[in-house]
Parts: C-alpha cells; sequence; structure tokens
C-alpha cells in the first residue's frame, strides 16, 4: 500500500529553501495551510515566491511572512486585506503580480495537468497582456498565459488517507484543489488523516497521485476575515 504520510509539519517541509516559489491554497482566510505557514516562519527561509488568490491579513496566514519580510514576490488576485502587503507595495520592498481571478486558477491548472500555457480572453487590452502574445479565435482576441512553476504546493483539506486521496469541506475546496500536483512537491495538511481504504472513492476529490506528502495538523484557529453582525432588533 502506497504510504505518504510524515509525521509532523518539519518532516513534510522538508526541503525547503531560500529562493523558492510556492503556491499556498485558501481563499481569504478559508482552507490555508496554517501549520505550514507557521513552519515557514519558523525556518526563516526567505526571497520566497508566493502563489495565493490572498495575501492573509496582518496577523494571520501569510501575512505572518510578509510581517518577517520573507517574501520577495507576490503574485495574487485580490490583496485588499493586508495593511503592511500595502505598505511594502508601495514602497517598493515587495514586487507584486497581479493576476485575474480565473487566469490565477486556470495557471495553476494547466500546470497540474501538465499544459505549458493556454489561451484566455481576461485581461486582453489592459496592462495584464503587456508583452505577452495575443491571438484571435473565432473574432475574439485572447491572451497566452503560461503555467506556473512552482517548487512546493502547500493545500489544506478536511480529510484524507495514508496514501495522499483527500476531500475538502465546503469553501475550503476553492483554489487547494487545482494546486495539488502543480508544484515538484506538493503537502497537503488534513485535520484529519485516516488509513488507506477509509475513505469512499465516491467521495474523494482529490486523488493521492497528485500529492506527495501528507500530515495531520494541529490547532486550527480558522479564522472569520470580516465579521460582519446587526445589532439586536
Amino acid at each position: 500500500m502506497i504510504q505518504k504520510t510524515v509525521p509532523n509539519v518539519r518532516q513534510a517541509l522538508e526541503g525547503v529553501r531560500d529562493g523558492m516559489t510556492f503556491m499556498l491554497g485558501g481563499f481569504g482566510l478559508c482552507g490555508i495551510p496554517e501549520n505550514a505557514i507557521a513552519e515557514l516562519v519558523r525556518l526563516g527561509v526567505k526571497d520566497l515566491t508566493c502563489i495565493s488568490n490572498n495575501a492573509g491579513v496582518d496577523d494571520f496566514g501569510l501575512g505572518l511572512l510578509l510581517q518577517g519580510h520573507q517574501i520577495r514576490k507576490m503574485i495574487s488576485s485580490y490583496v485588499g486585506e493586508n495593511d503592511e502587503f500595502e505598505r511594502q507595495m508601495l514602497s517598493g520592498e515587495l514586487d507584486v503580480e497581479l493576476t485575474p481571478q480565473g487566469t490565477l486558477a486556470e495557471k495553476c491548472r494547466a500546470a497540474q495537468a501538465g499544459f505549458p500555457a493556454f489561451y484566455t480572453p481576461a485581461g486582453y487590452g489592459t496592462e495584464v497582456a503587456e508583452g505577452k502574445e495575443t491571438r484571435e479565435f473565432n473574432g475574439k482576441m485572447y491572451v497566452l498565459e503560461e503555467a506556473y512553476k512552482a517548487d512546493f504546493s502547500f493545500v489544506k483539506a478536511w480529510k484524507g488517507d495514508q496514501a495522499g486521496n483527500l476531500i475538502f469541506k465546503g469553501t475550503a475546496r476553492n483554489f487547494n484543489p487545482c494546486m495539488c500536483g502543480a508544484a515538484k512537491i506538493t503537502v497537503a495538511e488534513v485535520e484529519e488523516l485516516v488509513p488507506a481504504g477509509a475513505l469512499d472513492p465516491n467521495q474523494v476529490h482529490i486523488p493521492g497521485i497528485f500529492v506527495q506528502r501528507i500530515f495531520q495538523g494541529e490547532q486550527y484557529e480558522k479564522r472569520i476575515e470580516q465579521r460582519t453582525v446587526r445589532q439586536k432588533e
């Protein structure tokens, strides 16, 4: 039986070094690999390029790596909740590549599937298309986008087994699935790790072939990014 389990986050991140490119799943603060991010902070690796839809908030998620000036370049779609990100970007400390959200997802998915590039209409005629090849299909213009190249993908799932099969829960099924297998090494942290064969194959979202290492995470905070309540009547 295939065994991809590692005992803890430290062994899961073995081989992480300065200057690497990482994919990190999650949408806002939902479904982010909290344990992997905490370990990256502890390791103190720097000059990182991070591919993630969001940049966390000031004191949580990728915001923790930004606090330590560990990220050199951020490739994201939406970054409006992080004051430190804004400060570093405006001061020139941080290189930022803003990408349309669907394009970001597809660049991950293309890497997962082994496609080097694809055409998309998103961004044509804007700064997004500057310096890129464009082509007309059926009377509509498209931009050529290359798939991402990353050293590690860090994803978070609700449940997984020892063979690396994953099930995501609710809206945590966002960028996590398309980042699995999109890097040289995919590390999955799960809330519950079960023996191989314990999962219903019909419920599996990502097969274990896309995962190289899996471990059970600890102490998930699951913070709410913006809490809005109304007054009691």
